[in-house]
């Protein structure tokens, strides 16, 4: 039975690609009477078996070395395009995080999207990405990845334009899509470049390569820089970062598989190729920089935001920082069981912050407040994502902290003491949202808020059972670390961390210990961190104006030389065809004197070289 499952894994992205399909009908409204509502509960169904299939495999291959399961498709000249898909342990298990967090997500939109007529296109776009995402962690080859990454691109774009009609959704649209373009680009270069160099786009095959390879070392810094600039863009990183917070536009039940999974595809990608990119000292530095500064600035900027929705999209691109310091420093186990630990506490966090907003309309922290007593299981939900995201023991969060921050307390102290201070700001951002929200008096958005619909109050205390539950999973994979190889010094540093951020924002927000709003000693200061460093004003002054400024010259260039040339010709010839008209008279003494005027010319032009 099992048997038959594995041989059978790539049907996995096609449940939901087949899910996709059958939605055709009711997008175009050719089945009416019905309404949109059967698409929805088809693509759950096949998302629910999807899910099945996957955890029947991962039952038969425990414990099991992983292979490799060739698709044929084409062969030309020397190429080789056939599919090759990775089969473990590790992959079974990422297709099933993908397709139990899209499933609940499913769930949760029937209640969010209740009185929306989309849900055809809706659901079929959360298909496409749920396809994508399960063939990206079983591929086994970078050229099909980037294909993959590159209908991800498409399925954000049409996602977060799910409202087409609003001014600001249009906009969020263009903007993560052409970000996220960005990053594409280069890396499509590094995709072409790599394969003359190495061979292969097969990534079990790269990483053997790397192991031996004598590269140039600009051409390996060049190659690195590029393969790095992909999994920049998709992971929200710095400076690559703004279209996550433009794509909160779209509907939220498609942000809680944006920010829990998709994000970390960029991140699954990074993993694959660092053996490449640790050919070059110099893109495994620019790795561990971006990292830094990403997780450092967004954990500050979440901070000073007042949107909740804003708030949520820097946490996720801090988290995803420390996944790159993670995987640039070689510890790749920390960084898969950071993408495990942190996509379940981020989905219940969004799932939780989405049902207050549909609820309250506002997405404004300063007007909420005093849910606790109204919504005590949003309010324990949030408390449970925060503490499983943070370094909070026992829950899961604490123990893949623990490894990242142990391993590099010995060999890079300074970057450890910064993982201690990233995980302070997040703990005291998050415990700030949930203060901002649930305690204090109730406000007038907030007066009447009680819990939502069924779909979704259900998929926040699953998944809340989930986040509860992945220090037991963890205890049974045999990768926790054993009382002797825990390092005291750093776990108490990273519980002292914790605690100092929970314990300030509990004070400032839930005790009310300092008068609100909080206003810094500077409002330049302030505003530094509210307006997000300042990066879109940024963006304005340089990059944009520079592409504006090219712009206007090639727009003259264009106008005035390219298109006066041939107007001028058209011109020419108007006016010799209306001179030319005049000569035809019928007389032949004007056509013969024409004739002589010709030949003297042009004996007058060949006889300028006697002289």
């Amino acid at each position: 039975m099992t048997e038959f499952f594995l041989q059978n894994i790539w049907w996995i992205p096609c449940y939901p690609f087949l899910g996709a399909l059958l939605s055709i009908p009711w997008s175009p409204g050719i089945i009416r009477k019905t309404g949109p509502r059967p698409a929805g509960y088809i693509n759950i169904l096949m998302t629910l078996m999807a899910f099945v299939h996957g955890l029947i495999a991962l039952s038969g291959m425990w414990g099991q070395p992983g292979y490799e399961m060739v698709i044929p498709w084409l062969q030309v000249a020397d190429l080789d395009f056939s599919i090759p898909l990775e089969i473990s342990v590790t992959t079974i298990g990422a297709t099933l995080v993908i397709t139990g967090l899209n499933c609940l997500a499913q769930i949760y939109a029937v209640g969010y999207l209740e009185m929306d007529w989309g849900w055809a296109r809706f659901y079929s776009l959360m298909a496409l990405f749920e396809a994508g995402l399960a063939a990206l962690v079983l591929c086994n080859s970078l050229f099909f990845s980037y294909i993959v990454l590159e209908i991800l691109t498409l399925g954000t774009y049409l996602l977060v334009g799910f409202w087409f009609n609003q001014s600001l959704v249009v906009t969020g649209a263009r903007d993560a899509f052409l970000t996220k373009r960005v990053g594409d680009l280069f890396l499509l270069m590094a995709v072409v470049s790599l394969y003359p160099l190495a061979g292969s786009w097969n990534f079990s095959e790269l990483a053997t390569w790397a192991e031996t390879a004598t590269v140039n070392p600009t051409v390996a810094t060049l190659l690195g820089l590029a393969l790095l600039a992909g999994p920049l863009g998709k992971c929200a990183q710095f400076p690559l970062h703004l279209w996550l917070d433009e794509a909160m536009e779209g509907p939220l039940p498609s942000t809680i598989l944006r920010n829990a999974v998709v994000v970390c595809c960029g991140a699954w990608v990074l993993i694959k190729v660092f053996p490449v990119i640790s050919l070059s000292p110099v893109a495994v530095s620019v790795a561990v920089f971006i990292g830094l500064a990403t997780a450092v600035g967004a954990s500050a900027i979440a901070i000073a935001q007042i949107d909740v929705k804003r708030a949520v999209s820097y946490s996720v691109s801090s988290y995803m920082g420390i996944t790159f310091i993670a995987v640039a420093t070689g510890q790749t186990q920390a960084a898969l069981l950071l993408l495990l630990t942190y996509s379940m506490a981020m989905a219940l966090l969004v799932m939780t912050s989405g049902g207050i907003i549909l609820n309250n309309i506002t997405q404004d922290l300063t007007q909420y407040g005093g849910l606790w007593s109204r919504r005590p299981i949003s309010g324990i939900c949030f408390i449970v994502g925060i503490m499983a995201l943070v370094a909070v023991p026992p829950f899961g969060g604490f123990w893949t902290m623990l490894e990242l921050t142990q391993n590099l307390w010995i060999s890079q102290p300074a970057i450890a003491i910064t993982l201690l201070v990233i995980n302070a700001l997040t703990a005291f951002s998050l415990t700030r949202e949930f203060g901002l929200i649930f305690a204090g008096p109730p406000k007038q958005m907030t007066i009447r808020s009680p819990e939502g619909l069924w779909a979704l109050v259900l998929p926040m205390t699953v998944l809340m059972g989930f986040c509860l539950h992945i220090p037991l999973l963890l205890k049974a994979w045999g990768v926790l670390p054993s009382w002797e190889g825990i390092n005291l010094t750093v776990a108490t540093l990273l519980i002292a961390s914790s605690a100092i951020g929970i314990g300030l924002a509990t004070w400032i927000y839930v005790f009310n210990g300092i008068e609100k709003p909080v206003k810094l000693w500077s409002k330049s200061v302030q505003d530094f961190f509210a307006y997000d460093f300042y990066t879109a004003k940024l963006y304005r002054l340089t990059i944009i104006s520079a592409v504006a400024f090219i712009s206007k010259i090639i727009d003259w260039i264009d106008r005035f030389i390219v298109d006066g040339f041939v107007n001028l010709v058209g011109l020419a010839t108007v006016f010799s065809g209306q001179s030319l008209k005049y000569n035809v008279s019928g007389q032949t003494q004007f056509y013969a004197l024409t004739i002589v005027i010709g030949i003297t010319l042009l004996l007058s032009l060949l006889s300028l070289g006697l002289f």
